[in-house]
């Protein structure tokens, strides 16, 4: 009886050390498939902040949703008046237009170094998948993309680029093209849209300088090492922040992008570690734990029964 006992333990034993093992792999392979957002902190509520010599806005139509700022430049560059924008100009000195602007230099500082930590944090994502020049009439799921030549470009001819997140909110999209000079092309009426759950708050675009076009429709945030260009009548939904160069802007709409559920597009689940594995993996983990636990349960119980 006593040697029964032990054969049956052993078995238990066994199928669990077995189950856990199984678990762990499933877990890590959702771990390592699944990116977390790329957090920008206090440079979240900014839909455009820039760095130098200005901002400017041809004709000063452009209008606004998000916060706005300027630094290391004075006030002075800020070409944006507050009847474009709803939020707040921010300056690092007593310059720029009112009586929206509020000079606030140690917020712009946070915000600028926070840009710096979101363009290096995009830039170490890995595995990278590199996809053709032209991402125009392509879908892609969440990923991180770099480009088989020295651009990135969507042109309307070629159809629209189309982000897939398969029915995940929490889906992250980073594109990569940090070559010098112009790393992302987006042409006249070209389009980004997004399907099944994707969200403008989690495309992010790592870039040396970028260059919209007339009447495109983009997603994304911009994370320029150096200037972005946006020409007469694009939307975008998305951010333009430019660590060192300059924003220009003429007749076009920006509104800053906030995930659904979220009061930020960088909150996390308070008590959980942001591990960028989606809560629905979460979920079917543990579902699958409970499972397993009640199939090894059952197996055990109909072991000891037939050993009896």
């Amino acid at each position: 009886m006593h040697t029964t006992y032990i054969k049956n333990v052993s078995l238990f034993a066994f199928f669990a050390v077995f189950a856990i093992f199984t678990i762990i792999i499933i877990s890590s392979n959702y771990a390592h498939a699944a990116q977390a957002t790329v957090n920008l902190r206090t440079a979240s509520p900014f839909a455009i902040l820039s760095g130098t010599p200005n901002i400017t806005d041809a004709g000063n139509s452009s209008v606004i949703n998000g916060n706005v700022g300027l630094s290391p430049a004075s006030g002075a560059g800020i070409g944006i008046t507050c009847s474009q924008i709803t939020g707040t100009i921010y300056s690092v000195d007593a310059a720029g237009p009112l009586p929206c602007r509020v000079e606030n230099s140690p917020l712009l500082l946070t915000a600028k170094s926070n840009l710096t930590t979101a363009y290096n944090d995009a830039a170490g994502r890995t595995p990278l998948t590199t996809v053709p020049t032209e991402l125009g009439g392509t879908t892609l799921v969440a990923g991180v993309y770099d480009s088989s030549s020295t651009t990135l470009g969507i042109s309307a001819g070629a159809g629209a680029l189309v982000l897939d997140g398969q029915g995940d909110e929490s889906s992250v999209f980073i594109f990569q093209a940090p070559f010098s000079g112009t790393g992302l092309n987006v042409g006249p009426a070209s389009t980004v849209t997004l399907i099944n759950g994707a969200q403008a708050c989690n495309v992010f675009w790592r870039v040396d300088s970028a260059a919209i076009d007339t009447t495109a429709t983009f997603v994304g945030t911009i994370l320029a090492l150096n200037s972005i260009t946006v020409a007469n009548g694009a939307n975008i939904e998305g951010r333009l922040l430019a660590r060192n160069g300059n924003v220009t802007l003429i007749n076009d709409t920006i509104i800053a992008p906030i995930c659904e559920g979220n009061d930020s597009a960088d909150d996390t689940t308070p008590g959980l570690p942001n591990t960028g594995v989606p809560t629905q993996y979460i979920i079917a983990g543990a579902a699958s734990l409970l499972l397993i636990t009640a199939g090894l349960l059952l197996a055990f119980l109909a072991y000891k029964k037939r050993s009896a």
